[in-house]
Formats: structure tokens, C-alpha cells, sequence
């Protein structure tokens, strides 16, 4: 800015210069000419700090003018920006409330919305039900009705929808109950327990032949991936654990059984004494038939238990989820086992969630 400011002060230092010569140049002719005066620089202006910083603020003072009206841009583009943003969230919100709990839709977006956002769709023993679990179950059961028994539930199954909105609302409430009663019994399921149940009844045949047709079979009944069933088996699994957690008089029951097999009573005896199976009590616990390994009449845990045993030998407890049961091989062919079980029935889980239930009540923010 000082070289700009230096040649401006040059410029006019030549103008006075041209202008003297100017002068000599109009004189008369006839008179004489006066001696030229010598031309020097000793009237420019000269360059000072002074000078220069008044320079400057006047090349300031005139960008302001520019800089000012952008600065004011700038902040109404922010505004307006976050003004816009914050309603569109507002919109978001009154849309998400109105279509969760005036509309009851179950749509995907706002499936994809509740996994994201906790909405609560109820508050059961102190603690809120996410609106994501009730979606999750009511969702497969339309699903399952809508492509497989080609049910338009919107139009023309009301009733029926209205039966499934009740129903997934008791369920994901029973399932919250249960969740509670694990965590004050210290009771979990941990992925591991999950995939070894599923490669369980994958080797028996009862997830399809290869992971393409499971896959197949999940989407197309259910509307499920292969992460929807595991959370769902979990689920399952966690409240058999939990009974049989707090079903002591069954444990104590099945435990004692089990002692004195070890200690060389006679299976069919015991089987006869304190089994609570009507159908194989008489005949000394024997199921009556030959056992394969796809036999879908029999608990998946059962048949695992049975194949793994040589003829004679007797198994530990097994958790059915309904009952607790001890297994024990007569024989063993190519078409399967032949086999006796003593059986203690469980109590419902609905025994254990009652009274947390009455100490703490469910209160529910949607009404159908």
C-alpha cells in the first residue's frame, strides 16, 4: 500500500513538472526569455508515517461499505438456515406423534424411526416400553397375513388388525416383565447360547437346508433377516431361563431325580414314580416310538440331548422351556433311537410376572 501510495506522489510531482514547462513554452516570443529555474523534487509532498496511515484508513473506510452488507448476509443466511431446520424438526415430531399414537401406522419409516427415536408405547414394573419393540411384533404378524394368506387387514380385516395390535402390546409388555425379573435374578442369554440354539435345529432341519432358503423362509413369512430371528430366539430363550430360575420347587424336583439315577435306581421305576408325563408315566417314561432326528414333535433341545448319548446312557437336565426332562437311549439304529424321559412340568411364566406386575401397573399410551 506504501508503493501505491509512492507512485500517486510521483504522478503528481511530474504534473507540476510538465506544467512549468508548459509555461516556458507560452512566453512572448520577442521578449527574452528569463533563465529557466532548475527543476527539482523539493515541493513533493513527502512520505510520512502520518501520511501513509491516513492513506490506509481511507482505503478501509471505503471496503466497508462492501464488507458490512456481507457480514449482515451472512448472518441472516444462518438464521433463516437454523430457523428452517428447527421447524422442519417440529414438523418431524408432530408427524411421528400423530402417526404413532393417533394413527396406530406401522409403516417402514416409521419402523426405521423408532429403532433411532425411543418413543415409549408403555411403562411397565418403572421402566418405558419402546415403541420399536411393539412395531417388530405386530409388523410379522401382517406381514405373514398380508403375503401369505393374502389378507388386505387395512380394508378388510380390521378386526383381525385390531386382535394383532392387542396382542403385540400384551406381548412386548410380558416380554419387558421378563427382561426385569432376569436382571434382578442375574439370568442372560448371551450370543454364543443363541447360535448354538440355532445350529441346533439347523442340523435338525427345521431352519430349511442352507442359509439362502432360512433366508428365504424369514422374508418371506415373517418379514425377518437372520439378525430379527436371533433377537427373537433370545427372547424366547431368556424366559425359559427365567422360569426355570424361579421354578425351584421343579429344579429341586429334577435335580433329585437325577441323584438317584446316579446312585443306580431304575429308570423305568422313577419314571413311573415322579414323572409328570401322563402319556409315558405307565409305560415307565417310554416315548412309544422310534425317534429320528428331524421328529418335530419332540423339543429341539430333546433330540440334540438324545443323539449324543450311546445306548444306556442317561442325560443331564434339559430345559425345555415348558418343562424340565431327563433322557435316557435304549437303542440306537439308522433310522433313530428308541428312548425313555422323566418330565416335571414348569410353572407359566405369567406365575412369576403377576406380582411384579400388581406392585408396579403397566400403564399404556396408546388405546386401540
Amino acid at each position: 500500500m506504501i508503493k501505491k501510495h509512492f507512485r500517486k506522489l510521483k504522478r503528481q510531482a511530474g504534473a507540476q513538472i510538465s506544467e512549468k514547462a508548459a509555461g516556458l513554452q507560452n512566453l512572448n516570443p520577442l521578449t527574452p526569455p528569463k533563465p529557466a529555474e532548475p527543476i527539482t523534487l523539493d515541493n513533493v509532498p513527502q512520505i510520512t508515517t502520518e501520511k501513509v496511515a491516513e492513506h490506509r484508513e481511507e482505503v478501509l473506510k471505503g471496503a466497508r461499505k462492501y464488507i458490512y452488507p456481507l457480514a449482515h448476509s451472512k448472518h441472516r443466511i444462518i438464521l433463516i438456515t437454523t430457523s428452517i431446520f428447527i421447524g422442519a424438526v417440529i414438523l418431524f415430531g408432530v408427524y411421528c406423534t400423530l402417526a404413532l399414537y393417533r394413527w396406530y401406522d406401522y409403516n417402514a419409516f416409521l419402523y426405521r424411526v423408532t429403532q433411532v427415536v425411543p418413543f415409549p408405547i408403555a411403562k411397565a414394573s418403572g421402566s418405558f416400553v419402546d415403541y420399536e419393540n411393539y412395531l417388530f411384533e405386530v409388523r410379522r404378524y401382517v406381514h405373514y397375513y398380508e403375503t401369505q394368506q393374502q389378507q388386505d387387514l387395512k380394508n378388510n380385516g380390521r378386526g383381525q388388525l385390531l386382535e394383532f395390535r392387542k396382542k403385540a402390546l400384551g406381548d412386548v409388555v410380558k416380554k419387558a416383565e421378563i427382561k426385569q425379573l432376569a436382571q434382578t435374578n442375574k439370568v442372560g442369554v448371551s450370543d454364543k447360547e443363541v447360535e448354538q440354539r440355532i445350529a441346533i435345529v439347523r442340523e435338525q432341519n427345521r431352519l430349511g437346508g442352507s442359509n439362502k432358503v432360512f433366508a428365504d423362509v424369514l422374508r418371506d413369512y415373517w418379514g425377518w433377516n437372520a439378525a430379527d430371528f436371533k433377537r427373537s430366539l433370545g427372547e424366547e430363550m431368556l424366559s425359559e431361563k427365567v422360569v426355570a430360575k424361579l421354578d425351584t420347587d421343579a429344579s429341586a424336583k429334577a435335580q433329585s431325580a437325577l441323584g438317584q439315577l446316579s446312585a443306580g435306581h431304575e429308570f423305568g421305576d422313577l419314571a413311573k414314580n415322579v414323572s409328570e408325563d401322563p402319556a409315558s408315566k405307565a409305560a415307565g417314561g417310554d416315548y412309544g416310538f422310534s425317534i429320528g432326528k428331524t421328529n418335530r414333535n419332540i423339543p429341539p433341545q430333546v433330540i440334540d440331548a438324545l443323539f449324543k448319548l450311546k445306548p444306556g446312557q442317561v442325560s443331564g437336565i434339559i430345559n425345555t422351556g415348558s418343562t424340565l426332562e431327563i433322557v435316557r437311549v435304549n437303542q440306537a439304529t439308522a433310522d433313530g433311537v428308541t428312548a425313555q424321559h422323566i418330565v416335571f412340568g414348569l410353572k407359566d411364566i405369567n406365575t412369576f410376572i403377576k406380582p411384579l406386575a400388581d406392585k408396579q401397573k403397566t400403564h399404556n399410551y396408546v388405546k386401540f
